[in-house]
């Protein structure tokens, strides 16, 4: 029997990884790709998968709220979360018929998670899945964890790896595949391959992902400035004055924090 798949993630190169794992397990048919929240839940109307394999952390829905909605209906889907947290907040998903999975994907890992929801869909779901209380209890869970303060990062200058704080960091972009890190002091290459695992390290409430290849500090926006269809151009307070796009679906937000 093979299970039919959602794969859902806002970072491109992570939703190909985890398709091209995916599509070499015999046991597996991938039937959607979807990039956002509100993507996921239309493909979960009309393709009804088996099981979706969720990334926790996207700009607009995130992962916990797309699940909510998915406990909320009739349709019967497992949930795999996709995540960029380290083993201590891996261990508070060890929750009763779900599973998790840590970014980058490890194929053997992969496989006992399809094996799980091979299992729950062979039996029909018989046995209990993931409730409302759990999931609430993983959404606590991984709040306190982001909300820790994380006051270094080592960013890669040349040769050597420099340490900055978390707060002196200005912006992320990703392109061609390598995340850059520009702070007050420096500029660099991180260590982990995603703006997703990197924005793990920081205060959400700080650090916005505005666009796909952006992730900015709010406290570090110099200018906004209008531009079509009503969106807006970020200037940073970098040496160069950076300018970063806002995509459509950050720009309610952005409106809303600042009352534009």
């Amino acid at each position: 029997m093979k299970v039919r798949a959602l794969v859902v993630d806002d970072e491109e190169l992570a939703r190909e990884e985890l398709c091209f794992l995916l599509r070499g397990l015999d046991d597996v048919e991938v039937v959607g790709l979807a990039s956002n929240g509100l993507e996921a839940l239309g493909m979960l109307q009309t393709l009804a998968p088996d099981v979706v394999f969720l990334d926790v952390q996207m700009p607009g829905m995130n992962g916990f709220e797309v699940a909510r909605r998915i406990l909320q209906g009739e349709a019967p889907t497992e949930i795999v979360f996709v995540t960029a947290f380290d083993q201590y907040a891996l261990d508070a998903f060890q929750v009763n018929a779900v599973d998790y999975l840590l970014k980058p994907v490890d194929l053997a890992r992969l496989e006992q998670a399809v094996g799980r929801a091979k299992r729950r869909v062979a039996s029909d779901r018989g046995s209990p899945g993931l409730a409302n209380q759990e999931l609430e209890r993983l959404v606590q869970m991984v709040t306190g964890r982001q909300s820790r303060p994380s006051p270094q990062l080592a960013v890669r200058v040349g040769e050597r790896f420099v340490l900055t704080q978390a707060d002196e960091v200005i912006y992320a972009s990703l392109a061609n595949e390598v995340v850059t890190i520009v702070a007050s002091s420096l500029s660099g290459t991180a260590s982990c391959r995603t703006l997703d695992e990197l924005q793990a390290q920081l205060d959400p409430d700080v650090f916005w992902r505005v666009h796909r290849s952006y992730l900015v500090n709010i406290n570090k926006i110099k200018e906004i400035v209008p531009w079509f269809s009503r969106n807006f151009i970020l200037r940073m307070k970098d040496a160069k004055a950076t300018e970063i796009p806002v995509s459509r679906t950050q720009t309610k937000r952005l409106r809303e924090y600042l009352k534009l």
